[in-house]
């Protein structure tokens, strides 16, 4: 396997195999294979609960905010709020992960979120109505979760074999996309039925089942000694020195912004559907364009078996981005809305093979020790890239015409991911 892991990462004994493989319909349809080890079901069971409650939260809290202010301005701000914790706290976050057992961080972290939860509830029952303690709490939330999700990822690679990273992230991505359709769904519908305040209980409790979980997992402590200082400024910084020095990590990260900064489309949803598709209704519209995305990404992982065993991981990546803006053009070329959604669908299905062989890439190409901070700053791209798209598709929307911002944007996305592929060889090279 080409990758510069550690010797000693100890060998995850292989689950059984059929003799000649899956057949039939299996060979299309979601790899399973990690699940056949408990550990890593535990931890996808928790992801599955929480990824519905999580969104309960994630719905409540703007409308809250809304409902105290009558401002869309507040709302959007508290979206900033949150979003500086979770960069600070992503970053450190992945080298605590690297500096302790991080089953014990995931503990403490799931317990700190659920904790924020629970006073997000007493908040709303006291019908306290300050702007202030929702941004408060939002951004520990946030922080919490920027120390959490680091270690969670980093710790799939010790439960699982190289071989099945693509179908657990495809597993771990399915399951939080779903909840992104179901879990607003649930909300809109709960509201009227228990109120507002109820929602952010449920999440409460549905993050115990989380820590439950978690503690059930096996102990993940570090497999080399830690060096002093690795848990704060100094260890950051050491990721991103290592990550410079490794060109198939480097580039999977510029992957990603590439495809997100110069392709994310979503910022110009509101305006495609005022003007483009007018006729088929804009509410109707705006909502097919943004219920789009996370179905493309449901699809992908549904039938992950048709791409989770290939072995070419670089080309899986450099394939799957060219995708994306191939289908982002033909979205910002499509009169038709219908035509709009598929390739809007098609272009997350892309997007969700970026994003499996993109997690393989950082779990198998780095060393254990490092794993965390290469979660830390996944995090951060992740975040951040989109925001960044809204910034600049919508400035370019607005000086070009949106259909031509996005079609642009499309192309630009195949052009510099074969240029970066065409001049650095590490990531066409990368295999497992």
């Amino acid at each position: 396997m080409d990758t510069s892991e550690s010797s000693t990462e100890p060998r995850i004994p292989d689950a059984e195999q059929e003799a000649d493989g899956p057949r039939g319909w299996r060979r299309w349809a979601m790899d399973t294979r990690p699940l056949r080890r408990p550990a890593y079901r535990r931890l996808w069971a928790s992801t599955v609960v929480t990824a519905v409650g999580s969104q309960l939260t994630a719905v409540a809290v703007p409308k809250q905010i809304y409902d105290i202010t009558g401002s869309s301005a507040w709302v959007g701000a508290a979206s900033l709020a949150g979003l500086l914790p979770l960069i600070v706290f992503a970053l450190w976050g992945g080298a605590i992960a690297d500096s302790m057992d991080r089953r014990k961080l995931l503990l403490l972290t799931n317990t700190g979120i659920a904790v924020t939860s629970l006073l997000f509830w007493i908040q709303a029952f006291a019908g306290l109505e300050s702007v202030w303690t929702l941004m408060l709490l939002l951004a520990l939330q946030q922080a919490f979760w920027g120390l959490n999700a680091p270690a969670r990822s980093a710790s799939i690679a010790r439960l699982v074999p190289a071989d099945e990273l693509p179908a657990a992230n495809a597993l771990g991505s399915t399951v939080m996309q779903t909840g992104q359709i179901a879990g607003p769904l649930l909300a809109g519908a709960l509201i009227p039925v228990i109120g507002l305040a109820e929602l952010y209980l449920i999440d409460a409790l549905a993050l115990c089942v989380t820590v439950w979980a978690v503690y059930r997992l096996p102990a993940l402590p570090p497999l080399t000694a830690a060096k002093a200082g690795s848990a704060g400024l100094r260890g950051v910084l050491e990721g991103f020195r290592y990550i410079s020095g490794h060109a198939v990590l480097l580039l999977s990260f510029l992957a990603d912004i590439v495809a997100m900064v110069l392709g994310m489309p979503r910022a110009l949803f509101p305006q495609l559907a005022a003007e483009t598709y007018a006729p088929y209704g804009e509410g109707f519209a705006l909502g097919l364009l943004f219920a789009a995305i996370p179905l493309g990404a449901v699809l992908g992982g549904l039938f992950s078996g048709t791409f989770s065993r290939a072995r070419r991981h670089g080309w899986m990546v450099i394939g799957s981005v060219v995708v994306w803006g191939l289908a982002v053009a033909g979205f910002g070329l499509s009169g038709s809305l219908w035509l709009a959604v598929a390739f809007l669908a098609l272009a997350e299905v892309a997007d969700m093979v970026s994003m499996v062989f993109r997690g393989a890439i950082l779990l198998s190409a780095a060393t254990d020790e490092m794993r965390g901070r290469m979660q830390g700053v996944f995090t951060v791209v992740v975040a951040g890239g989109p925001r960044l798209a809204d910034v600049l598709h919508g400035t370019a929307g607005s000086a070009f015409g949106p259909r031509a911002a996005v079609a642009g944007g499309g192309i630009l996305v195949v052009v510099v991911m074969l240029a970066l592929a065409a001049a650095m060889p590490a990531l066409r090279r990368y295999r497992v």
